[in-house]
């Protein structure tokens, strides 16, 4: 209100320095001048005629140019709209560029108040701002949000990393100690050699898998996924997954049996959707019952291919579920365990489906975990 009776206050005194200005200019001119006004209105608008009457007497006669007049007067009142009209205009422009800066001026600084402060947008933000305070609200949930996650990631992967750098002792020490029993017995019993070989032969698997985890950190915080789209046999390239995890599925006792529509052709990067069937099998793999089989189905629904992974295992708990596809975490957090990596085969297979602009998803119930990817046929 205060603002709004300021504003009325400056258009008024404006006017009042326009009649003064323009009453000072014609006091000036009429007066000073010599009365220049009053001899120009009479030269303009005044006629004046000789008359001589009966008795030979001579009069002056004036009489006004009514006709010359009234066009002067309408000319100059069209004139004076015109001119009034832009000068209001150009008056309310500035007014309403210096408002628009003041408002810009005190949204900053309110914005900054609440960004940089705890505070409630209730106190920050009047109720003439309430869009721009229930958007800020939205702003900086979503950045809170966005933060912890980082922080949540970080906090797992440098946990990843303690426990891997600690883990990486014991394997080598046993395979040390072990080949230094060999080196240092050489007529060690044949038996006893195969075994203390076989020991240190896990231990150095064991090792290798640690050393993957670490350069599968690396290359994850170097890598830019850019795809290399082209149109292939989606069908195909799902045979030849299944051949190649034939001895990972031997190993543990699983078999993948696969069932595809015919003439599945997809458009997009085979590279890349390879790598994520590998990482959702090889999950499958890890945490399925031994001897169970692992269904594979790619089909075609609507405009998009759907394959699903369908394995029998412990259920996984529905807080574990929704977490799934984050960076560096894993299902089992046992180091002891071997099942799992460094946790970035699931997000690593997330982001390559988005930027196919499909979904992937993640089921458990009754022992039975889904995993669910749809591609959009013109990805």
């Amino acid at each position: 209100m205060k603002d709004k009776l300021t504003s009325a206050a400056r258009v008024i005194l404006l006017l009042a320095g326009v009649a003064v200005a323009v009453y000072v200019l014609l006091f000036i001119v009429d007066i000073l001048w010599n009365g220049s006004v009053a001899d120009w209105f009479f030269n303009s608008f005044v006629r004046e005629e000789t008359i001589t009457d009966a008795l030979g007497q001579v009069y002056q006669v004036s009489s006004v140019l009514w006709y010359r007049l009234k066009t002067f007067l309408r000319d100059s009142f069209l004139l004076a709209v015109i001119l009034g009209t832009l000068l209001i205009l150009l008056i309310a422009r500035r007014y309403a560029r210096s408002q628009v800066r003041k408002s810009v001026s005190q949204a900053t600084r309110m914005i900054h108040l609440y960004m940089s402060h705890d505070l409630d947008a209730s106190d920050v933000f009047p109720r003439s701002y309430a869009e721009l305070s229930a958007e800020m609200v939205q702003i900086k949930a979503e950045m809170e949000r966005r933060e912890q996650a980082l922080k949540t990631e970080s906090s797992r992967k440098n946990d990843l990393i303690t426990y891997l750098a600690h883990d990486l002792k014991t394997p080598l020490t046993s395979v040390i100690g072990y080949l230094s029993l060999l080196e240092e017995a050489p007529d060690m019993p044949e038996e006893q050699k195969a075994k203390y070989v076989h020991i240190a032969r896990e231990k150095a698997d064991r090792l290798e898998r640690l050393i993957n985890e670490f350069f599968e950190i690396t290359r994850y915080n170097l890598q830019q996924i850019l795809l290399e789209k082209e149109t292939f046999d989606l069908s195909y390239l799902l045979i030849q997954m299944k051949d190649e995890f034939y001895p990972l599925l031997s190993a543990h006792g699983n078999t993948a049996v696969l069932s595809s529509q015919e003439d599945l052709t997809l458009y997009g990067d085979p590279e890349k959707l390879a790598r994520v069937f590998h990482n959702v099998l090889k999950n499958a793999i890890a945490y399925s019952y031994p001897g169970t089989p692992i269904e594979i189905r790619a089909e075609r629904q609507d405009d998009h291919i759907v394959i699903t992974f369908r394995n029998k295992g412990k259920t996984i708990p529905q807080q574990k579920l929704e977490a799934i596809f984050e960076k560096f975490f894993r299902l089992d957090e046992a180091r002891t365990s071997n099942a799992g990596g460094a946790g970035l085969g699931l997000a690593i297979a997330k982001e390559i489906v988005s930027l196919h602009g499909g979904t992937i998803t993640a089921e458990s119930e009754q022992e039975v975990t889904t995993f669910r990817i749809a591609l959009p046929l013109d990805a």
